[in-house]
């Protein structure tokens, strides 16, 4: 577990299932992959989280409000799964409900991930992408203090080459206390 000063981050259980499913299937939140995912799409995703922390001993948190223990989405170390210029690779990425947008819960939670990363598990660098299109999360990658090169922008593996969220961009940030 990690805690910060509002957000307990936890690995993402049973108990999270089916406000993960509720989340993925919100339009508004998933605008930047190409589809929503129905409830089967949902378990599959949870059985791959569950795999992840069974082999590499980190992975996806879900996001509780300490004050309630609020649900309000997820954040996390992954392994991408599918073939990039710049895998194998450690990606922090995120996840949060519509009302949990703009109140710096996303920033809060991916810092303290980084964090762990760095100290915890003594990662190198980690990277983060998206979609061109998604200047929120653009947006928050440049706070948490990571650096793109245009040249490393690629065409997603796992989306047709025409599809409009095909080109991604890439983020890096290297270990600031790496000697």
């Amino acid at each position: 577990m990690i805690s910060t000063k509002r957000l307990r981050l936890v690995p993402i259980s049973t108990p999270h299932l089916s406000h993960l499913a509720d989340m993925n299937a919100d339009p508004e939140v998933m605008l930047h992959f190409p589809s929503v995912m129905s409830t089967a799409q949902t378990e599959a995703y949870f059985t791959r989280i569950q795999a992840h922390w069974a082999k590499n001993g980190f992975g996806l948190f879900a996001l509780q409000l300490k004050a309630n223990d609020a649900f309000l989405g997820f954040t996390g170390l992954t392994h991408p799964n599918y073939q990039t210029p710049f895998t194998p690779c450690v990606e922090v990425g995120w996840r949060l409900q519509r009302a949990a947008w703009g109140k710096g819960f996303a920033f809060e939670a991916a810092h303290a991930c980084l964090n762990w990363g760095f100290t915890a598990l003594n990662l190198s660098e980690i990277v983060s992408f998206t979609s061109r299109v998604n200047l929120r999360s653009i947006a928050l990658m440049r706070r948490l203090g990571m650096q793109s090169d245009p040249l490393e922008d690629f065409r997603h593996p796992m989306l047709e080459k025409s599809h409009p969220l095909s080109w991604h961009v890439l983020y890096r940030l290297q270990n600031p206390i790496a000697p």
